[in-house]
Formats: structure tokens, sequence, C-alpha cells
């Protein structure tokens, strides 16, 4: 399993602000190019986001529905990206004096990709990850979604 670990400037409420607001998915996850739709609902448990992934004109369109939601501490939710699979992905988030520590975690979960050894995934979902986590932190500490 890819673990990505950043420290963010922010309190846990600034980065579940981002992480609500379903339209900003494509600023802070690597890899999603466009929002088609978002549950009226989102992000309660079973909402989905409406996505497509890749560059133009290589586009898949595929969804990303929430599995667990707790917060501002935990979000559990599965990427759909057919014909590569489905990823699980967990994101925590603990408040510290100074801010907050996000940590991300995902796997392949169904599909192809699920058939690729762990150790192999886990080193460019790390660096995509590392990026996402960047890119959640300049939103989060920026004040997006508020």
């Amino acid at each position: 399993m890819a673990r990505n670990v950043r420290v963010m400037r922010c309190a846990p409420e600034d980065v579940f602000a981002v992480v609500n607001d379903g339209w900003l998915f494509p600023a802070w996850v690597v890899g999603a190019s466009r929002m088609r739709e978002v549950a009226a609902s989102w992000p309660t448990v079973g909402s989905r986001l409406h996505h497509s992934f890749g560059v133009w004109p290589f586009l898949i369109d595929d969804s990303t529905s929430v599995l667990e939601f707790d917060p501002p501490h935990r979000m559990v939710m599965q990427a759909r990206g057919w014909p590569i699979g489905e990823a699980r992905i967990t994101l925590d988030v603990k408040a510290r004096e100074d801010g907050c520590v996000v940590r991300l975690q995902e796997f392949a979960a169904e599909g192809p990709g699920s058939f690729i050894p762990q150790p192999l995934l886990d080193v460019p979902l790390s660096w995509r990850n590392a990026e996402t986590l960047r890119r959640l932190a300049h939103l989060a500490e920026g004040g997006a979604g508020r």
C-alpha cells in the first residue's frame, strides 16, 4: 500500500473544506482532468463524483464513490478507472499544534491493476500521491473550498 504523509499549515477543517467541494477534485487529484457531475449529497457515504482522467484526447470517464466519511478526520473512497481497475484511497487528517498531518494511502482494489505486485505499484503511486498532497496543501492552506 502506497503511503504518503504531509504536514499542512492549516486546520483539518480546511483540508475537508477542499475535499467537500467535489468540483475541486481535479485541482488536487493528480490524473483527474475534469469533472462531469458531482452528486448533490457529496461527500456523504454512497455519494459519487463523475470525472474523467487522462489527457485529451485520451480521456476515460469514470467515477469515485465515498465508502467512509468522518470529517474532519477520515475519508475512504473507491476510485474507478476502468479498464485499469479500481483503487481504494484513505485520507486521514490529524490536528497538531501548528496545523495538521495528512496521510494518504492507496492500493489497487479490483481489476487488472490489482494483479500487479504491490511493491511495483507503490513507487509510481507514491510519486503521484506526493504531488496530490502538495496540491491539496496549497488549496487548503489558501482557503479554497470555503
